[in-house]
């Protein structure tokens, strides 16, 4: 079923979706852009890891199995201790969480010379912890200084409304999505291509060597391919409210006209 927004599906940032989402999309644009770049290039899906140690979002992405076997464990042990004359006349414990640090692995792209394995362009698709304050940020902010001091270009998509936008100087328009390219060869100036909910998502250039023509993005078309394959308007509940952050009075009004016609129908799933 095509999509029913123009642009970004925003509803695709709920944490149910996010994280398979953004896997889909990584591996997608490699399977897109791969062809194109050979006999030359190569693109591979490496790993960033870091241990996360803040509280607030720390299982988005992590299967709810995980939690419930941990609640389940709980309540069994509770079971299986029996008040007794000698436990009532002693102090009772008090259940207490302790910060427990938890491994994140964020995946990203790289654009390699083949022969040489040279990290040509990097192209990173922002998460929820890559923007959100905390150790995720830190992490991702210390490896875009170290890719922005390299001789690699850097592409840093950005299709999540929540949390504030990566650090760029000069007068930024602020928009709900960016696409930021930085060619090594023109820094620190870049381009930075800013589009709202309304609008679809615009290509982007891919650049390479100095000695080859960029490649063009058609990412919209990527990301329309994904939800296809995923199955993502089938699966979601329209009838909800977009997730947060809270819309502008005008793009609240924009997607309430927008689906109308399916929240008059039913549950808000698409048939």
């Amino acid at each position: 079923m095509p999509s029913l927004f123009p642009g970004m599906n925003p509803y695709l940032e709920h944490p149910a979706f996010w994280s398979s989402f953004h896997t889909r999309l990584l591996v997608a644009i490699a399977d897109t852009v791969a062809p194109q770049l050979r006999p030359k290039y190569y693109i591979e899906v490496e790993t960033r890891t870091y241990q996360d140690r803040d509280g607030d979002e720390v299982l988005i992405g992590i299967p709810d199995a995980t939690v419930l076997k941990a609640s389940s464990s709980n309540s069994v042990t509770e079971k299986l201790q029996p008040e007794t004359a000698s436990t009532l006349t002693q102090k009772r414990p008090q259940s207490i969480a302790l910060p427990m640090p938890i491994t994140v692995k964020e995946r990203y792209l790289e654009v390699r010379e083949i022969g040489s394995d040279t990290v040509i362009t990097i192209i990173e698709v922002l998460s929820p912890k890559n923007k959100q304050k905390g150790s995720g940020r830190t992490a991702y902010e210390k490896k875009r200084e170290r890719v922005l001091g390299s001789l690699s270009h850097l592409i840093e998509i950005d299709l999540l409304r929540a949390h504030s936008p990566m650090t760029m100087l000069g007068d930024v328009q602020p928009t709900d999505y960016r696409i930021v390219v930085s060619r090594s060869s023109q820094r620190p100036k870049a381009d930075l291509y800013g589009f709202n909910l309304p609008e679809p998502i615009p290509s982007f250039p891919l650049p390479l060597l100095l000695s080859d023509e960029e490649l063009s993005v058609n990412l919209q078309a990527i990301v329309d391919s994904v939800c296809e394959r995923a199955g993502y308007n089938e699966r979601i509940d329209y009838s909800q409210p977009i997730p947060p952050p809270a819309l502008s009075e005008a793009n609240q009004q924009w997607v309430e006209e927008l689906l109308a016609p399916i929240r008059r129908g039913g549950n808000g799933t698409p048939g």
